[in-house]
């Protein structure tokens, strides 16, 4: 009986030390690893949305840039650091593809965080030049049957979202064709335009200014919906290819154990931000579409994806990592 005494007074004190030191966080500066480098769409966006929250906590978010090893070490920072709501992970749509596609990582990316918001989504686009002859969905795929094997689809490097976005593709619409990946965006850009790559899959903010200069010729988007900024391009879904869907998106996550106090705190300031004026003209302008969730809808969404993705891998056979 005494041991059960202590055990429950023990956990009385260890539940008012946290409701406490909840209700006076934040009292110092913290930090939001990102797992790429700066500049990119993502970097840029959780950069604005950070600024905007700093403001209304009092204390200032500093960006720490991890863009190393595909960004498993910042992953692992994150997942190994005190539980205590000071150091933020920018968790993606890529931690949902890494662990379908790799063997072993060292960390588990769904019991290794506590999931606090979405922040921002975007599609995937699929890119043909702008000379061209497909100019929809059902052109392009009856193109790639009478190519007689000459038929080339570009991405990112292997193990991306946007490799595997395209490994759907070549899926759903039957098609024997080539995979070719890339480093970057703009090896993949200029094997399009110089015709050693027939279509392109691609996020949609890094090209959506040559879309609309017409150096890009968008033909559908992998959202279910078609996207806000290119409303007059449809979807794969709505083209032939029924269910497909893919989103990019990005949020917040912390380490395992946060207290849940903490968590709300941080979901809370991450709505705040993301729905004032300044933020959502900000998303307008990089081809970002606001995507707010609860902790819960987030977790929901990165366990689906994971299985989503390991579905497709098993389906095709692509040697994981």
């Amino acid at each position: 009986m005494i041991h059960r005494r202590q055990f429950a007074a023990g956990l009385i004190t260890t539940l008012i030390a946290f409701s406490s030191f909840a209700q006076t966080y934040p009292s110092k500066p913290i930090r939001l690893l990102v797992p790429f480098g700066p500049g990119g769409v993502g970097d840029i966006t959780s950069r604005a949305v950070m600024q905007k929250m700093s403001e209304s906590i009092g204390q200032q978010i500093i960006i720490d840039n991890r863009p190393s090893a595909g960004g498993i070490v910042a992953t692992e920072t994150v997942a190994k650091s005190d539980p205590d709501g000071y150091t933020l992970y920018l968790m993606n749509n890529t931690n949902a593809v890494s662990a379908a596609m790799f063997k072993k990582l060292p960390y588990d990316t769904v019991k290794d965080f506590e999931t606090v918001s979405t922040i921002g989504g975007f599609s995937i686009v699929v890119l043909v030049s702008p000379d061209s002859p497909a100019k929809t969905i059902k052109e392009l795929i009856a193109q790639a049957k009478s190519s007689g094997g000459k038929f080339n689809i570009g991405s990112i490097n292997i193990g991306t979202t946007q490799h595997l976005s395209a490994e759907l593709f070549k899926s759903m619409a039957a098609l024997d064709i080539t995979g070719v990946p890339f480093n970057n965006t703009a090896g993949v850009l200029t094997a399009l335009r110089g015709n050693s790559l027939q279509v392109a899959m691609e996020f949609l903010p890094p090209v959506l200014s040559q879309i609309r200069a017409n150096t890009l010729r968008a033909i559908a988007v992998t959202s279910l919906t078609r996207s806000p900024m290119l409303p007059n391009v449809p979807t794969l879904n709505e083209s032939g290819l029924p269910g497909y869907e893919v989103n990019s998106w990005n949020g917040i996550a912390v380490a395992a154990k946060t207290p849940k106090a903490i968590v709300e705190r941080l979901n809370k300031e991450i709505h705040a931000a993301v729905n004032s004026p300044l933020i959502a003209q900000r998303f307008q302008e990089l081809g970002v579409s606001q995507n707010l969730s609860t902790p819960e809808g987030m977790r929901k969404l990165l366990v689906e994806e994971i299985a989503k993705w390991n579905a497709l891998i098993d389906k095709t056979k692509i040697q994981r990592l």
